[in-house]
């Protein structure tokens, strides 16, 4: 299975937010990273066909959306960021409410329901309120209903925001378990989310793609361009203003500095190898409003 991007590009007037991006996706996980404005929902909307393209096309197996027509539909699933639940709905009517608006027929969408919500622990409150459910709960359910009719293809949009530590951990283990065989990809601020269950990284900023990289190899650009030093307070300081400080901490009455830069920033300092975050932040810098994920 192939899924082609092939010079995807969307314009709000003089803005343009995709501009021609290409890329063959085939099964495995996608770590979709960007700043905010970067373009990522924008290029997951066209590729669910909630938005069509200025220019550029999408296939799969070499046929356009446009001559799958509902046949493409059949294949995808979709996790928005903000997802409009029916908080009046229980979690087996919203699913079984989904079902239906898939296409599912009564009796498979009865035995896709119970089997989603028991994969994703929710079958012991099938039958409560979605309004008395937590956001781990909704996301959790969010998921499911995208799992509904079986997709080769799986979109999530930040589906680990605002979620807390041990919620995240279950989601990513939820998401590698769905990945089998599909192409999933994943939309994300939180960045250490990515580096654990994702295969490639697709990068984006200004509506194209930085870069497309194995995960195991991503961060080789910036090899020997991670440092750490240790300073008094007052040198703190005066490093933070000249350098891009990743993170920093206190130890015996000193400080730990971790910095990206180009060439040593000190004599002393030593090089340290490069994390995912450490990438992001080399090239999006204060631009980004990344969360740290544990």
């Amino acid at each position: 299975m192939e899924l082609q991007l092939q010079h995807l590009s969307k314009h709000y007037g003089t803005k343009h937010a995709v501009n021609d991006v290409s890329t063959t996706l085939t099964p495995g996980v996608y770590g979709l990273l960007g700043a905010n404005g970067a373009g990522k929902t924008t290029l997951m909307r066209m590729i669910c066909g909630v938005l069509k393209p200025t220019s550029g096309r999408i296939c799969l197996d070499g046929k356009t959306i446009e001559e799958l027509g509902e046949n493409y539909y059949a294949h995808l699933g979709y996790m928005p960021q903000d997802f409009g639940f029916y908080p009046d709905f229980t979690a087996r009517e919203f699913m079984l409410y989904m079902a239906a608006v898939k296409g599912l027929g009564k009796q498979e969408a009865k035995n896709r329901t119970e089997e989603l919500l028991r994969l994703v622990n929710l079958r012991d409150v099938a039958d409560k309120k979605i309004k008395s459910f937590s956001g781990g709960m909704k996301q959790r359910l969010g998921i499911a209903q995208a799992e509904l009719n079986a997709p080769d293809i799986l979109i999530l949009d930040e589906p680990t925001a605002g979620l807390d530590p041990k919620e995240r951990v279950r989601f990513r283990n939820l998401i590698s378990d769905f990945a089998k065989e599909k192409i999933v990809i994943l939309s994300t601020h939180i960045v250490s989310d990515v580096s654990y269950i994702a295969d490639t990284i697709l990068m984006m900023k200004d509506g194209a793609f930085l870069l497309q990289e194995p995960m195991a190899t991503v961060t080789d650009s910036i090899n020997g361009k991670v440092w750490e030093l240790l300073v008094s307070d007052r040198e703190a300081a005066e490093y933070s203003s000249r350098f891009s400080v990743v993170n920093l901490h206190h130890e015996n009455g000193k400080v730990r500095l971790r910095m990206i830069h180009d060439t040593a920033p000190a004599a002393d300092a030593i090089t340290v190898p490069p994390s995912l975050e450490d990438l992001f932040l080399y090239h999006f810098g204060e631009e980004s409003e990344t969360e740290r994920g544990e």
